[in-house]
């Protein structure tokens, strides 16, 4: 790598620069646009605003640069960097400013100092070249050395691969899970075949993979391209649902993707069908990847299995323990709550479904008095840690997220609980079983004692599940598994504005509470109320004036209390610049750390994106950042009582929730719901939408917008068809 003499070129007006990378203030992960402060070389005393697109750099570096001089207006004279390279600090004072930025998980500030106090100048090559030596630094046992060197190794393949693809538009945390899973030969991989990448790493799209490989001299036409577009397009379907499509539709939808002739990729499909990496399923008429079709194929096989297994129960006369559970209760079952409760008892496999205030939990809470009565060995679980929770406490007997219940092993990548060791439970019950996706439900079915029962809890009205698949919707469909529908509300919830206008929204009456046109209208007494707002800046500032000033005046916490439930990601009153204003209006706290374009603080409430077995959090769980330590860039947050720590590479997965998606909420109560809804989120007005939303609310709903888009949402039916495989073979 060439080397620049600092006299030559660290002149006010000269086009080059060299010096150590002070602080970086600016970093956005998606474009690796970053705004920097760089401490001149020969110049100690004397540090520039740099900018531009500098991806991976890391404070304590020493940048080699090319670009020009700018002025600007707020911010002054600036260096746009149009070119540069890295090369390691040659300077005490650069290597302990770039082993103490957090970059080597296990060295921090203090370290640092440790280290480079003992070697000097020689610290990265011992790091590097003999790095047993780092034992001779007080406080680092072989453990820590071992650590510091195998995270100084990884460092150096994510800065290769980083260098190499910066003109593709890689972000920093896909190089992240590309050299988590190839290592130092991510780079060959990817001049290789960049389409395998695509095909074995969550988080790398084909987008991505294609523009390498085109760069790399790929043809446009080649196998590998074509069968890695249409795996690619299988995914993209998957993502809205679908668990399979129509050969032809996929045809079409592949083509469209990679811009080439049909009838080659007509061809691809077949060989990909040939090799096993397609799956026909010919009862739905659908291609599929053989994740999902072997994962139906097992939800029908367990049920068949189930259901035509004789019962694990004891003897239990069905109509006197209904008596008992009632009497125990209070109050008399209504009919069809009693046919319910007879229904779960007498059939190996039923499903109990019904909407807010029909009675499920009543009739939950039955079913778990009769089985405990007679001591049935019974596990309750649920898709999501807060459902879970709600469970217990609501039926009093313990449940756990589904996760848990089939103890994830990270050591063999697969649940603990499966066909060869089953559950050890007579009885389960899975509540909010209509987030239940194809993958999931397989792992649990196949996990079930074919002698057990199982009950299916849940709303139908709800959105589909976040995953691939209508699971619920398939089960009670196919007519093959015995099925009541909770309607009736009864009287101690008649009077509910959530419950009652949750009802209407089904029936498809737009009837919502009369809107009021500012917060000092309204009354603590209503559970449901609807504040006008014309336009998305207007709707912004309500929902932000309700949960800084009007909740705490009502003795509501309006970060632990109330969720704010968006149907948009993007604009004004999308979930991002809402995430952004409420954490600017409701957390004060100073303690940050910078991940991409997201700053994290301490108080902050969070949510995990994307499934994490080995720390035992998944995609939806919501939790609270109780620690940052900024020496060595970690952060603590608390799940639901479960403490759980990150390194900055892992923050990715991680988002604000002052505001989440309507998606993201299911599974969830809150306290208190705020839910915008205006003209702009046209594309998202959805009964099935609107309704999840609403009925999420446990004390108090605010719909902040404009009473014309309720309307547009309860008049629009229609939800995304999602084509899958399993109704076909549970009729079959």
């Amino acid at each position: 790598m060439p080397s620049y003499t600092p006299q030559l070129f660290n002149e006010p007006d000269s086009d080059h620069l060299c010096g150590v990378l002070e602080r970086i203030l600016y970093l956005n992960e998606e474009n690796h646009y970053c705004v920097g402060e760089l401490k001149i070389d020969g110049k100690p005393a004397r540090s520039i605003t740099i900018n531009g697109t500098l991806p991976g750099v890391q404070c304590g570096e020493t940048l080699e640069l090319k670009g020009s001089w700018h002025t600007h207006p707020q911010y002054g004279r600036q260096f746009k960097v149009k070119s540069f390279q890295s090369r390691l600090p040659a300077t005490v004072y650069g290597i302990k400013k770039y082993l103490g930025s957090g970059l080597v998980p296990g060295i921090g500030k203090t370290y640092a100092e440790k280290i480079v106090d003992t070697f000097g100048l020689e610290t990265l090559d011992v790091i590097t070249n003999d790095s047993g030596r780092l034992r001779e630094v007080p406080g680092i046992g072989p453990k820590r050395a071992k650590d510091i060197k195998k995270s100084w190794d990884d460092q150096h393949a994510v800065r290769d691969v980083l260098m190499f693809l910066q003109t593709y538009g890689v972000t920093v945390s896909q190089c992240l899970r590309l050299v988590k899973r190839y290592g130092n030969t991510a780079r060959q991989v990817l001049e290789s075949d960049p389409y395998l990448a695509a095909r074995e790493i969550d988080g790398i799209g084909f987008k991505t993979a294609d523009k390498i490989a085109i760069n790399l001299g790929f043809a446009n036409d080649s196998p590998k391209r074509i069968d890695a577009g249409i795996l690619h397009a299988l995914k993209e379907l998957e993502a809205d649902g679908h668990t399979g499509f129509p050969i032809d539709d996929l045809q079409t939808h592949a083509t469209e993707l990679l811009q080439t002739d049909a009838a080659l990729v007509g061809e691809r499909i077949q060989v990909l069908e040939n090799n096993k990496d397609l799956r026909y399923n010919g009862l739905a008429g659908l291609i599929q990847l053989p994740h999902s079709f072997f994962a139906e194929e097992a939800i029908a096989q367990a049920l068949n299995r189930v259901q035509n297994a004789p019962s694990a129960l004891p003897s239990i006369k069905e109509e006197i323990a209904a008596d008992w559970a009632q009497e125990r209760a209070g109050f008399d079952f209504a009919p069809e709550q009693r046919e319910s409760l007879l229904c779960c008892l007498t059939n190996k496999v039923s499903v109990l479904t019904g909407g807010p205030g029909t009675g499920k939990t009543t009739i939950l809470k039955a079913l778990v008095d009769i089985l405990k009565a007679k001591h049935v060995r019974l596990m309750l679980a649920s898709p999501t840690g807060r459902a879970a929770q709600r469970m217990t406490e609501t039926t009093g007997a313990f449940a756990s997220t589904i996760h848990r219940m089939l103890k994830w092993d990270p050591g063999q990548g697969q649940f603990s609980a499966n066909e060869d060791k089953p559950l050890g439970c007579d009885f389960l019950i899975i509540d909010e079983a209509s987030m239940l996706d194809t993958r999931l439900a397989s792992a649990v079915l196949k996990a079930l004692p074919t002698r057990a029962h199982v009950v299916f809890v849940g709303d139908i009205h709800q959105l589909p599940s976040v995953g691939s698949g209508n699971v619920l919707h398939d089960i009670i469909a196919c007519g093959e598994v015995p099925t009541v529908e909770l309607k009736q509300i009864f009287r101690q919830r008649e009077e509910s504005g959530i419950v009652s206008t949750a009802h209407r929204i089904l029936a498809g009456t737009p009837a919502p509470p009369k809107p009021v046109e500012n917060l000092r209208e309204l009354q603590r007494k209503y559970d449901l109320q609807f504040i006008k707002a014309s336009d998305q800046q207007e709707c912004l500032q309500k929902v932000i004036e309700l949960c800084r000033d009007l909740l705490p005046r009502w003795n509501i916490d309006a970060i632990k209390q109330a969720q704010v439930i968006a149907p948009m990601h993007r604009g004004i009153c999308g979930i991002a610049n809402l995430n952004v204003e409420l954490q600017k209006n409701l957390n004060a706290q100073q303690k940050s750390i910078q991940v991409g374009i997201i700053r994290f603080q301490e108080g902050d409430k969070i949510i995990q994106t994307r499934n994490n077995y080995d720390k035992g959090i998944y995609n939806g769980d919501i939790g609270t950042v109780t620690h940052i330590n900024t020496d060595v860039g970690t952060l603590s947050a608390d799940f639901d009582g479960t403490p759980v720590n990150f390194e900055r590479l892992e923050m990715g997965d991680l988002q604000p929730a002052y505001a989440i998606s309507v998606h993201k909420s299911q599974g969830s109560e809150f306290p208190v719901v705020i839910l915008p809804l205006l003209k702009a989120h046209f594309m998202l007005l959805q009964r099935n939408l609107l309704y999840t939303g609403l009925t999420r609310g446990k004390r108090k709903v605010f719909i902040v917008g404009d009473p014309v888009a309720y309307a547009m949402a309860v008049n629009n039916a229609e939800s995304k068809e999602r084509h899958t495989g399993l109704l076909s073979l549970l009729k079959h």
